[in-house]
Order: C-alpha cells, then structure tokens, then sequence
C-alpha cells in the first residue's frame, strides 16, 4: 500500500468516527434538551405515541445556537397491534406525566 492510500484510509476512519460522535452527541442532546428516549411518549395533533426511532440528521442549527426538534417516528399508544410506524416530523411534544408527591 502506497503513502497516500495509506492517508486516506487513516482519514476515512477518523470521518467515520467524528461522524459517529457527532450522532451520540445529538442523541444526548434530544434526550436532555427535548426529553427524548427510547421509548419516550409524545402527544401529536390529540394522540400519544411512543417514539420508536428519531431522526437526528433532521435537526437544523438555529440563530441562536440551539438546534431544531428532530423529526420522529412513532406508534399508537392506543394501538399497540398498528402495524405501520407514523411519521411525526417534528410536530410533536413530550406527554406530560405527573409524578407523585414523595413524603
């Protein structure tokens, strides 16, 4: 293997990985910033659906800094047998849940 193939598979690793740590950072973001888990439930146009997968290539920087909701996926919580995921783009809110008063 000459020099520069040699280069360019070392820079092709380190994409790779940046591009991976990229994603986990945008994951963790979705999770403290916006509430989002796995199998976090969200309220959509009057239903609830629990999220089955989010779209971090969606999120979009935005004038201030932050970054946009992400676009997600998500199932019926009323229908658990719903064969098809829905689409949710970034329509969405996290379910509100009382939690109860520790004595």
């Amino acid at each position: 293997m000459d020099y520069g193939n040699s280069v360019q598979q070392v820079l092709l690793r380190k994409i790779r990985k940046a591009e991976q740590d990229l994603t986990q950072l945008k994951l963790d973001y979705c999770r403290f910033v916006f509430g989002l888990s796995h199998r976090a439930r969200v309220v959509s146009q009057g239903q609830v659906y629990r999220v089955l997968s989010v779209d971090v290539d969606s999120m979009a920087p935005t004038d201030n800094g932050d970054f946009t909701r992400p676009t997600i996926t998500g199932a019926l919580v009323d229908s658990p047998n719903q064969a098809e995921p829905v689409a949710l783009a970034a329509d969405w809110a996290l379910e509100a849940t009382t939690t109860p008063a520790v004595k």
